[in-house]
């Protein structure tokens, strides 16, 4: 299982509550793909540096999240499907490692 970080952009539209069940949906799916979710990271309203699907800004959240590397594929396809992310990125964590 590798470590990967997601950082989604949601429409600027939701309120608070819609944003939770987003994020809670993502989880649901991180876990239905046998994978984990580490650590959740809402950090609010932020202005876009360019206009995507025609909106200025939007909700910004980044996932630390454990998946099998079989699923990543399934799991990226339903977030494309999810109408209320307008961009995401999807990034394997580097490994840290230790100098002496």
């Amino acid at each position: 299982m590798k470590n990967y970080e997601l950082l989604t952009v949601f429409k600027p539209s939701l309120d608070s509550e819609e944003l939770d069940k987003e994020v809670e949906k993502i989880s649901s799916d991180v876990k239905s793909y046998k994978g984990s979710v580490e650590s959740v990271d809402k950090m609010g309203r932020k202005k876009l540096a360019y206009d995507v699907q025609s909106y200025r800004d939007g909700y910004f959240t980044v996932m630390s999240v454990a998946l099998p590397a079989e699923s990543v594929v399934d799991f990226k396809r339903s977030l494309k499907l999810n109408e209320n992310i307008i961009r995401f990125m999807f990034m394997e964590e580097a490994k840290q490692t230790q100098t002496v």
